[in-house]
């Protein structure tokens, strides 16, 4: 209670922080839980460290995390390092919840990429990787476990520059590796960094610093100064200014450069995102994680460095962005917001752009994971918890009234050119779609209706999470990112709602195009009353790349219509959603007075009947796999994949294991981690993401065209 009472009257009185919105992000198992809990703790936010392995870390507080050592839902903190505030996001590394790093990295300012330092970069490390770029997120790698035998400092900075295709910036070099390591030479400041454990139960907190010249190793010190050399040519390519600097004032002894101009470029360069910063340590063993927070706080940018058009328009009134929500019993639904101007205070009106409600915020929070801190006001720059917002969902934009946001769109459209019409509601969060079916069923009917309320709850904390009803056979059906993710959601039913749900066999999301063109035309005719209704319609269906962009006679279609028509399509063979297919319609005819509903009955008949001429292709999902294992195991794993209609890309050495690289159907990996566990005696680990939508082979489509035939 004495702590949370300290953080509110900072919160209050503490205002010339500067703020940092940092996430963490990485591959599954790289250690991202860990590196925050060290980060809670060295700031003092914490007075013990957290463990995954015990269950008693701060931000993996959901007992499914709890239980499995992984982390389910992004968790918030916000602690102080030195003179800045830092608004942490710790995200998720398996891919089933990847929505999670998307709305993180949506709202964030930079981000550090966490590696396991004897694998480099992993299947999942691409795929967070790419979410920063897409929004732009300037980012500093994290060479994690230095302490492993098989770490390899050369070979992960060698994955980060051919995988990720990024130039990285090496700021520090290893002290030792392995079980030898003990520190970090930091090659900004020119200084070593030393831990030295006085028992097992050392917290890390004290290491030793000592200048370059100093250090008694000679080999360790002429490693340093070249890599120093190297660092300081490379921002001079980057840093015009740098190099500018290097050539008129210190053209005659480049190492003389002054570490706070090397630090200052350094930034410069990692802010316009030409480079990465990388440095090193071991989260688990109490190295290197105080030198990453001051590289925080000196390379990734403040809010005000983060350059957004739209919020420039709201000047001093408020504007954020909702981002996620979470349902608490006592307090209903929670919204977190980052605010990009204004100030945000309790008990207070503020207008939802998106829903074009007013809502009453009747609180205001600071997170600490699953604890909160009430507070009286924040102002940009911060993520906010509020209380009262119930109709907000996720990629809502919030703003102080009506009249605000109209002022905004006056503004930004006297600074658009003329006839284009500005928008001043904030982008929302991209939610991918899923690519598992199940299933959901009540232990009664009685209990329908808290299922119905749960599911409600859950599709608005996890909009990746779709539930829909089986039109046919009336059942509720549940859509999800994997079957892990279904997993975890049938759980917190049970947990958190108290309700025995039965899910049916999980069910692959496939799709459907046609193989070849092929035109059609159709005529309805319909007597209602006094009116004759006759309408004749011929179009033109195709593979995308064989169409040709076309005018339609007698009556046109707008392309945002073309475009909703074809995600309805149903595909000839077994009613799947049509996918690469494009429809061009040739002409329409039809009498006066004939209503619209028949004009699009007209063209979804002949848009079918064109599409069984054409001939259907089913298209299942295709998953990249990565499957690290023993040598001795290989040949089993390989024998596995090939039953499942994998395809073996390559098979890599890692050290002592084998990385297998394959393409395999999501069909057929229902239950592959209870398979490989026995294949590999528990001494393998892999890794899936969706790779694309690839043709099924005649031989399979025929046989799931014949079972899903035979169940209907």
């Amino acid at each position: 209670i004495i702590m949370y009472c300290v953080i509110s009257v900072i919160y209050e009185f503490k205002v010339t922080l500067s703020i940092r919105n940092i996430g963490i992000m990485a591959h599954i198992d790289a250690g991202k839980t860990t590196t925050t809990e060290r980060m809670l703790y060295y700031s003092g936010f914490t007075r013990s460290l957290g463990d995954v392995d015990d269950g008693d870390t701060v931000t993996d507080f959901m007992v499914q995390e709890r239980e499995r050592g992984i982390t389910i839902q992004s968790a918030t903190v916000t602690f102080d390092w030195k003179t800045h505030r830092i608004n942490l996001i710790d995200t998720p590394g398996h891919v089933d919840f990847t929505l999670e790093v998307e709305r993180a990295l949506r709202v964030l300012d930079g981000a550090v990429a966490v590696f396991d330092a004897s694998a480099g970069v992993e299947a999942q490390t691409l795929t967070v990787w790419r979410q920063a770029e897409k929004h732009h997120v300037p980012c500093i790698c994290f060479l994690n476990k230095m302490d492993k035998p098989s770490a390899n400092f050369s070979f992960s900075i060698e994955s980060i520059r051919q995988k990720l295709k990024a130039n990285p910036l090496l700021l520090q070099i290893p002290v030792g590796v392995g079980r030898n390591f003990t520190g970090v030479i930091d090659l900004v400041s020119n200084q070593q960094m030393i831990w030295k454990a006085a028992s097992r139960e050392d917290d890390g907190r004290g290491f030793e610093t000592k200048p370059l010249s100093q250090v008694e190793n000679p080999g360790l010190v002429q490693e340093a100064e070249e890599a120093r050399a190297a660092l300081i040519e490379q921002v001079a390519d980057l840093d015009d200014e740098f190099a500018e600097l290097l050539l008129t004032d210190f053209s005659d002894d480049f190492d003389a450069i002054p570490s706070v101009k090397l630090q200052e470029a350094v930034r410069r360069v990692t802010l316009a995102q030409k480079a990465v910063p990388v440095l090193c340590g071991s989260s688990l063993k109490n190295k290197g994680v105080q030198p990453l927070l001051d590289a925080i706080t000196a390379y990734l940018p403040a809010p005000d460095e983060r350059h957004n058009d739209l919020v420039r328009w709201y000047k001093d009134d408020l504007c954020a962005l909702a981002f996620k929500v979470v349902h608490d019993k006592q307090r209903g639904p929670l919204v977190f917001l980052r605010i990009y101007s204004g100030t945000m205070k309790p008990q207070t009106a503020v207008h939802n752009i998106n829903r074009n409600t007013v809502e009453r915020l009747s609180r205001l929070l600071v997170p600490f994971a699953d604890q909160h801190v009430e507070i009286s006001s924040l102002t940009a720059g911060n993520i906010a918890l509020a209380v009262g917002l119930k109709q907000t969902v996720t990629g809502d934009t919030i703003v102080s009234s009506k009249a605000s946001a109209a002022a905004a769109a006056r503004r930004a459209n006297q600074d658009q050119e003329l006839g284009t019409k500005a928008s001043v509601i904030l982008s929302g969060v991209e939610v991918p779609e899923p690519v598992f079916f199940c299933s959901i069923e009540p232990p009664t009917m009685a209990k329908q209706a808290d299922l119905e309320h749960a599911l409600n709850c859950l599709q608005r904390e996890d909009p990746s999470l779709k539930v829909r009803v089986d039109p046919d056979s009336g059942q509720t059906i549940l859509c999800g990112m994997g079957e892990l993710h279904i997993e975890i959601l049938h759980d917190r039913i049970r947990r958190e709602y108290g309700i025995e749900t039965h899910l049916g066999p999980l069910q692959v999301a496939y799709r459907e195009t046609v193989l070849n063109q092929a035109s059609a035309t159709e005529t309805l005719e319909r007597t209602l009353g006094e009116r004759r209704h006759v309408v004749t319609v011929t179009l033109e269906v195709s593979p995308v790349d064989e169409v040709s962009s076309g005018g339609a006679c007698g009556l046109t279609f707008d392309e945002e219509a073309e475009r909703q028509m074809s995600a309805e399509m149903k595909g000839p063979l077994l009613g799947y959603p049509v996918q690469g297919v494009s429809t061009a319609i040739q002409s329409v005819s039809l009498e006066p007075g004939t209503s619209l509903a028949m004009v699009s009955a007209c063209v979804s008949r002949c848009m079918l009947k064109a599409m069984r001429q054409a001939g259907g292709q089913i298209l299942e999902p295709v998953m990249s796999l990565e499957v690290t294992v023993w040598e001795a195991h290989l040949s089993s794993v390989l024998g596995d994949l090939a039953q499942r209609r994998g395809a073996v890309r390559d098979i890599q050495s890692r050290h002592d294991n084998k990385l297998v690289l394959a393409t395999v159907p999501l069909a057929e990996m229902m239950g592959y981690s209870t398979v490989l566990r026995t294949l590999s005696s528990g001494n393998a680990t892999f890794s899936l993401q969706l790779d694309s939508y690839e043709a099924m082979n005649p031989q399979h489509q025929r046989s799931l065209v014949q079972r899903l035939a035979g169940l209907a």
